[in-house]
């Protein structure tokens, strides 16, 4: 297979060390970077198979902007919710190419891991079956792939775990055991599988790789971002603090105001995520919000 990987970031590279082990691939990003098959946007865009991992909120404009439709499989390595607009993002790259030509990656997988050859398993998900399993089958021997036909259900798991992660940094943060985050990941889970069921994902979905696997992974360790933003809303720092010290894209940020905008819009009962979105937005000093939670 010929692969470009669009967007260098660390899940960029990681995935571009995955999909070369057995396959053609270069790389692109708008940052040049010092990596072996870099090519220019031009090449990378003449692939017959994309993997575009560029931060959820900036896809609408590069799309826009930069993408040129040539008859290319996209295989979606983001996830997120578009802030300004409450939209998947199975809708946005819908508005630029069709929906059998797209492809959705998701399950446990920090980059660095990846970028180590340790064992995991993923999903691919598309409403094009053929297309999931070329994706899925050229994954390397260290990946597990497995296809499923729910984007939106891979959709909203890859994006609302982000969120679940950042409340539990909050709640290692402020060192409340073992029992208070197994009790917060699996009511997190309850409450995607709620929010997803309204935009007609499928319950099982959320038990699979995509959904269970990759929040109990996410919620649970300083390697994800999002968890280290938690850590910092529990010790007390601002935003803008967390995300300089960061100096990452964490989604989860922006994931938890697109949540609250959709759920206030659809009357969606998502307890987590609002009080992620308080501690986020509105300041909203964390044991409040641990104790809002309790009652």
């Amino acid at each position: 297979m010929k692969i470009a990987i669009i967007g260098a970031g660390k899940w960029g590279q990681a995935l571009y060390h995955a999909y070369s082990q057995d396959h053609d691939v270069v790389i692109y990003s708008r940052q040049p970077k010092d990596i072996d098959n870099f090519v220019s946007l031009d090449e990378a865009l003449d692939r017959e198979y994309l993997v575009i991992a560029i931060p959820a909120q900036f896809i609408r404009g590069w799309m826009s902007e930069y993408f040129e439709d040539r008859g290319q499989n996209i295989l979606v390595a983001s996830k997120g919710i578009e802030t300004s607009t409450g939209d998947f993002l199975n809708e946005i790259y819908g508005s630029f190419v069709s929906s059998d030509r797209l492809a959705f990656i998701s399950g446990p997988s920090f980059a660095s891991e990846v970028q180590q050859s340790l064992p995991t398993a993923l999903m691919i998900s598309s409403t094009n079956r053929e297309l999931a399993e070329i994706y899925a089958e050229a994954l390397p021997s260290f990946i597990k792939g497995y296809v499923s036909d729910d984007v939106v259900g891979a959709e909203v798991s890859g994006a609302y775990k982000n969120v679940i992660a950042i409340a539990g940094g909050v709640c290692d943060g402020l060192d409340l055991g073992n029992n208070a985050r197994a009790s917060l990941i699996s009511r997190g889970l309850v409450e995607m599988t709620r929010f997803g069921e309204a935009f007609g994902a499928k319950t099982e979905t959320f038990l699979s790789l995509g959904g269970a696997g990759d929040l109990f992974l996410t919620a649970s360790s300083t390697l994800s971002r999002n968890y280290r933003v938690g850590l910092g809303l529990s010790k007390g720092k601002s935003m803008d603090e967390i995300l300089e010290d960061l100096g990452e894209v964490a989604e989860g940020v922006p994931t938890a105001k697109a949540l609250f905008k959709i759920a206030k819009d659809n009357d969606i009962y998502l307890p987590i995520a609002r009080e992620v979105y308080a501690m986020i937005e509105e300041g909203k000093d964390p044991l409040r919000s641990v104790n809002d939670l309790l009652r």
